[in-house]
């Protein structure tokens, strides 16, 4: 997609969810990260050097591609990390640590100003719920289903389905 195309998108993300909703806070002590972000992909960013995979959402892999009505296939995972680095770009991103996922990544909600970056990733179609880790975001999915937005417009593969298929291969 074009430059003027991923913009777009990432205005949406950012202008149409100013009143996003935080994933659910524990009342116990946090670790918060705050600074430039960079973005590794369309749910992994960098912040102080610490390495964050956003909680709740798992988004397509980089390599990951999804076919257009048209039959087309197109860079799906490419796009979602290209709209997740222009959300956060220009802005300090502030994360609340949660956990450790299994390659020691730290797991936290992150915040683009006054928008939790999971929830807009999800909301506008960028990345899918991860139900292993919470519901939080499932009703958000379901809208975004519903409304066709991002890769919900097309076809494509689960991102955990396109990992584990990768893995057999």
């Amino acid at each position: 997609m074009n430059g003027f195309a991923c913009m777009w998108a990432a205005w949406t993300l950012v202008a149409g969810l100013a009143l996003a909703m935080p994933a659910e806070a524990g009342p116990r002590e946090m670790v918060v990260l705050t600074g430039e972000a960079r973005v590794i992909d369309g749910d992994t960013i960098e912040v102080e050097g610490t390495r964050i995979r956003l909680q709740g959402i798992d988004a397509p892999e980089t390599r990951q591609r999804c076919t257009n009505a048209d039959g087309v296939s197109w860079a799906c995972g490419r796009y979602a990390t290209e709209v997740l680095a222009a959300a956060v770009a220009k802005v300090d991103v502030t994360c609340t640590a949660r956990s450790r996922d299994r390659y020691q990544r730290v797991v936290a909600v992150c915040w683009a100003g006054v928008v939790e970056v999971g929830h807009a990733m999800v909301a506008e179609g960028w990345a899918l719920a991860d139900r292993r880790f919470g519901r939080a975001y499932v009703p958000v999915e379901e809208a975004a289903r519903v409304a066709a937005r991002g890769i919900w417009a097309d076809e494509f593969e689960a991102p955990w389905e396109w990992r584990r298929a990768r893995r057999r291969s």
